[in-house]
């Protein structure tokens, strides 16, 4: 019992001794102090890149802002821009209901919105859906006749929008001669050279009329207006 005593006071001598001369203690909080230092520099950088990765989310939001801003005021500046169209189509220019640019309408969608507010008689929105139809999708599966004729009606409709009832109708009159629309398309047709002030083509078409569609609907309509005209010319 005593030899055992005296081995592990002798051990815990020799442990002081390379503690304390040996650089035992030194070592060890050396090694502490490295630690130390290690998970400090480890939270710091941490910290910057919580910081880092916060400020980009802000840039990122930004930039979507001014992103959002550039849309609505490239929407705005979209009425002082002329309509497209063919050179030799009267150029309409009007407020922008459709905003394309931005919304990205599907051809679906387009011709949908068009045919519902026609339903509704909201004339202006209507033809400009139905003329953004035709203008970007010319040879669309779901153009018919009958597209035509809403969109001419549409245009009609507004008063502001002649020259894009006359394109759509003669559209639908020169390729639907057989449609059920044509007759109606022919009538609209004539209204619009009217309200344009082509007096030549209404005539023209009003003639059509008398010699072939005279016992029509459509004829008395048209008949009153060529009356005016001729009353005028008389007097």
């Amino acid at each position: 019992m005593k030899i055992l005593l005296v081995f592990a006071l002798l051990s815990a001598g020799y442990g002081f001794s390379l503690w304390k001369w040996g650089g035992l203690g030194q070592s060890v909080m050396t090694k502490i102090h490295t630690q130390y230092e290690w998970e400090k520099k480890f939270q710091q950088n941490e910290y910057e890149k919580g910081q880092l990765t916060a400020k980009v989310a802000q840039l990122e939001f930004e930039v979507s802002q001014l992103k959002s801003q550039n849309k609505i005021l490239t929407a705005k500046a979209a009425p002082k821009m002329q309509t497209r169209g063919i050179a030799s189509i009267q150029q309409v220019k009007t407020e922008d209901l459709v905003q394309y640019d931005i919304y990205q309408w599907s051809p679906e969608k387009l011709l949908a919105i068009g045919e519902k507010e026609l339903y509704f008689k909201n004339y202006k929105k209507s033809a400009q859906f139905y003329n953004e139809f035709l203008e970007r999708f010319p040879g669309h599966e779901l153009l018919n006749d009958k597209v035509l004729f809403g969109a001419g009606v549409a245009a009609f409709e507004t008063k502001d929008y002649y020259p894009w009832a006359e394109k759509h109708l003669s559209t639908l009159v020169k390729g639907y001669p057989k449609s059920q629309f044509y007759r109606g398309a022919k009538l609209w047709l004539a209204l619009t050279q009217y309200n344009m002030g082509d007096q030549q083509k209404f005539l023209k078409t009003v003639e059509e009329f008398r010699l072939k569609y005279r016992n029509t609907e459509e004829w008395k309509i048209l008949s009153k207006y060529y009356e005016d005209i001729n009353y005028k010319f008389k007097n």
